[in-house]
C-alpha cells in the first residue's frame, strides 16, 4: 500500500467518524465503522482513538497520523444509517475510497433534514400525547400539542440565530412555561404542570444521555462523561427556564 493510499484511507474514515459523532451515534459503534473501513480498505493494524470533541487515527509502522477534530453534535440518525450504508457498499466492493470520500463529502454538505413544518407538527404530536401517557390529562391534550409545537419553533429559530445549543433550550423553555401559565389563566388548559411536562418532551435530551450510559458501559470513560455533562447542561437550561417562569408569574 502507498503512503497516498494509507492517507486517503485515513482521510475517509475520520470523515466518517466525525459525521457519524456529529449526528449522535456512540462512540463503540464509531470505532467499529472506522476499524471496518480500514480493514476493508487493507490496513488490518490501525489504531484509532475516539472522543465526542475529536477522532484520533494511525498506521501501525507509518508516519502519517491524522486528528479531525468534532466541532458541533447535534441529533441525525439518518446521517448516521447512511454512512454506514456506505461502509457497506464499500465492504463490497461497490465503491472505491476515493467515491467513499466524495459521496461523505456530499452527504456532510448537503444535509436531507426534515421539512420545518413536518418538525414543528412532530413536535406537538409528541407533546401532547406524551403529556396524556404521563399524566392522563385528556383535555390539555390539544393545549399541550399547540405550545409543544410554538416551543419547538422557538428553539429551532434561536439555534439558526444562535449556536448555542443551551440558551436555545432555556428561550425554548421559558416560552413553554409562559405560555403554559397563560393557557391556564385564560381557561383554554387545567393545569399548567401538566402542560409544561408535555411541552418540555421534544427539548429533552434523550439520545446524548442514552448514548453517554451506553458509552459507559462499553468502558469509554472520558466521551460517556462528557456526555453527560451536556445532557446535564441541556437539562439545567430547560428547568431553569421553567423554573425562573414559574417563579416569577
Amino acid at each position: 500500500m502507498t503512503n497516498d493510499q494509507g492517507h486517503l484511507m485515513i482521510k475517509t474514515a475520520l470523515h466518517a467518524g466525525r459525521i457519524m459523532i456529529e449526528n449522535g451515534s456512540e462512540v463503540a459503534r464509531v470505532e467499529d465503522t472506522i476499524r471496518r473501513i480500514a480493514l476493508n480498505a487493507g490496513y488490518p493494524d490501525s489504531k484509532v482513538y475516539v472522543t465526542i470533541t475529536g477522532i484520533m487515527m494511525s498506521i501501525s509502522g507509518e508516519e502519517n497520523a491524522q486528528i479531525e477534530p468534532v466541532t458541533s453534535r447535534s441529533i441525525d440518525l439518518e446521517k448516521i444509517t447512511q454512512v454506514n450504508d456506505l461502509s457497506r457498499h464499500f465492504a463490497a466492493h461497490k465503491i472505491d475510497l476515493a467515491q467513499f470520500d466524495d459521496r461523505l463529502t456530499h452527504l456532510d454538505q448537503h444535509p436531507r433534514y426534515f421539512p420545518v413544518w413536518l418538525q414543528l407538527i412532530s413536535a406537538g404530536l409528541v407533546s401532547g400525547t406524551l403529556e396524556v401517557v404521563f399524566r392522563g390529562n385528556y383535555p390539555d391534550f390539544l393545549v399541550s400539542c399547540l405550545i409543544g409545537l410554538v416551543g419547538w419553533g422557538v428553539f429551532y429559530g434561536m439555534s439558526q440565530l444562535v449556536r448555542v445549543r443551551f440558551l436555545s433550550e432555556f428561550l425554548a423553555a421559558t416560552a413553554i412555561g409562559i405560555l403554559a401559565i397563560l393557557a391556564v389563566k385564560f381557561q383554554l388548559g387545567t393545569n399548567a404542570d401538566d402542560i409544561i411536562i408535555g411541552s418540555v418532551m421534544p427539548l429533552v435530551p434523550g439520545v446524548p444521555l442514552t448514548n453517554a450510559v451506553r458509552d459507559i458501559l462499553a468502558g469509554d470513560l472520558v466521551s460517556g462523561i462528557a456526555r453527560g455533562m451536556e445532557a446535564l447542561m441541556s437539562a439545567i437550561a430547560i428547568g431553569s427556564g421553567i423554573a425562573m417562569i414559574l417563579q416569577a408569574m
